[in-house]
């Protein structure tokens, strides 16, 4: 399973952002989907998760701000992100748990997209 994130960018503070993370390969079924994200110097850490029913979690210093959803027809993943703040600066990576189709039938997947940078300017 593959993953292509977009959306990334320059923002001013108090802007929005959209993400998308689309999901591709021989995909059998997706289940959690998430945004997760890495400021310079810090840990990875979590922004946000949905499940395959649309249950969702997010880190609590982000509720009220950012949105997750998606659209399982198009195996995408996306993060609403409004009133930007500086330190929301990062770069994001989309987070697949699903299962596909391997060389050796089905099999499990945690696969993680290649980042997109999130700037936010004071």
């Amino acid at each position: 399973v593959q993953l292509q994130a977009s959306g990334g960018g320059l923002v001013q503070a108090g802007g929005s952002l959209r993400l998308s993370c689309v999901a591709s390969g021989r995909i059998n079924a997706i289940n959690r989907m998430g945004w997760y994200r890495q400021a310079p110097g810090k840990q990875r850490e979590l922004v946000a998760t949905i499940s395959s029913s649309g249950n969702t979690n997010y880190a609590d210093s982000l509720k009220g701000r950012f949105t997750i959803s998606r659209d399982n027809a198009e195996n995408t993943v996306y993060l609403q992100m409004n009133s930007l703040k500086p330190e929301d600066t990062a770069v994001y990576y989309c987070n697949v748990e699903a299962t596909g189709w391997g060389n050796w039938g089905l099999q499990s997947y945690d696969s993680w997209g290649q980042g997109t940078l999130v700037t936010v300017s004071s």
